[in-house]
């Protein structure tokens, strides 16, 4: 039996997170800089506590305008400070309803930015063990983003995507460029099967490559997010993979 967790990027204001929350089994919380709020912070760790799903930070930009998938050019110092600084601000919202975060994932620009440049993979994960060294760390597999939480003493979670198409060297395409998304549900279905099961996908190029998968992430922000969910934990269960919480997975 293989076994993957399932995460969602959450508390954006998508406004489905409590029906897509009972089907996953880790969430990403926006931490109100690149979208979210305290008040949505709040309501999505509850929802979290109810269904016994693990509750994580989703640091980004600050950059609400672009929802935090514009690059920017901080300084490793300033990404350290605004991660540390989300991390509290989530973390005083979950202490305040006897929750613990489980673990951290970097938003967006800030995420794919960090897979490449190891001085801000390091801010992220040096922040996220500054805050709690049990904290999980979720990076893009096969990315700089590993390295740096090995560093930092933090366990790593290596990230798979459900609906993001993959460059040759592993890397996410840009979002930017034709196909970057699949739309296709029943290719983005058997794609993430492969993904778990036999540790390949095939990039946008047609490379077949090498892949590890920890947890796959599905977007709550997406048209049919919540379909998508009930879909995917479907097909786990037709080919013998088991979605559990991030920390029995690594």
């Amino acid at each position: 039996m293989f076994r993957i967790d399932l995460n969602c990027d959450l508390g954006e204001g998508a406004g489905a997170d409590e029906l897509i929350i009972p089907h996953i089994t880790s969430a990403n919380i926006a931490c109100a800089f690149h979208a979210g709020s305290p008040g949505e912070m709040a309501r999505t760790i509850a929802l979290c506590k109810k269904y016994g799903v693990s509750a994580g930070a989703h640091p980004g930009y600050p950059d609400r305008e672009n929802f935090g998938r514009t690059p920017m050019k901080l300084s490793a110092e300033e990404v350290y400070n605004i991660t540390l600084y989300q991390l509290g601000a989530l973390g005083a919202q979950a202490k305040a309803q006897g929750v613990r975060l489980s673990h951290i994932k970097a938003h967006g620009a800030l995420y794919n930015q960090a897979a490449k440049d190891i001085s801000l993979a390091r801010a992220i994960a040096n922040a996220a063990a500054d805050y709690d060294g049990e904290l999980l760390f979720f990076a893009l597999s096969g990315s700089l983003m590993e390295t740096a939480a090995a560093q930092a003493g933090l366990k790593c979670v290596s990230e798979v995507f459900a609906d993001r198409a993959y460059e040759a060297d592993g890397s996410l395409r840009n979002r930017s460029l034709t196909g970057a998304v699949i739309e296709d549900e029943a290719l983005a279905v058997g794609r993430v099967v492969r993904m778990v099961a036999e540790s390949r996908v095939k990039a946008f190029g047609g490379e077949d490559i090498s892949i590890n998968a920890g947890t796959v992430c599905v977007h709550g922000d997406g048209k049919k997010a919540v379909e998508f969910v009930k879909t995917l934990r479907e097909a786990f269960a037709e080919n013998g993979i088991a979605a559990a919480a991030p920390g029995a997975v690594v």
